[in-house]
């Protein structure tokens, strides 16, 4: 399983990115895919995941509202669309996946639940 993700940028207080995880060896709808995110000596934090076929986006309390994940079921890609940024929101982003959705399911904000990692894509607002 290969998950490459794009669209990290540098973004002024208050813009607006999309980011993107092109995954190859793993179907987008059979188990959970999504994003985290991780500053140096902080651990790893979900931030918005798709989850049974994508019917079921889950977004941490930091980016509701702000954030909206979709999928492409076709592409088996999956889209973070995040507007209104914030300096806080300045981070590694990183995609996964995992397609036991008995396991990821439970608790999909979980990051310890995914097996497939990206290499993460960098966003800095200021």
């Amino acid at each position: 399983v290969q998950l490459v993700e794009s669209g990290g940028a540098a973004v002024q207080n208050g813009g607006s990115l999309t980011l993107s995880c092109a995954s190859s060896g793993y179907t987008a709808n059979t188990g959970c895919m999504g994003w985290f995110r991780q500053n140096p000596g902080k651990e790893r934090e979900g931030i918005a995941v798709v989850y049974g076929g994508g019917g079921f986006p889950l977004y941490a309390d930091s980016v509701k509202g702000r954030f909206t994940i979709t999928q492409d079921n076709a592409e088996n890609t999956v889209y973070l669309q995040m507007n209104n940024l914030k300096p806080e929101d300045t981070s590694m982003y990183y995609c996964a996946a995992d397609s036991r959705l008995w396991l990821c399911a439970g608790s999909p904000l979980d990051s310890s639940r995914y097996d497939h990692w990206g290499q993460g894509t960098q966003v800095t607002v200021s």
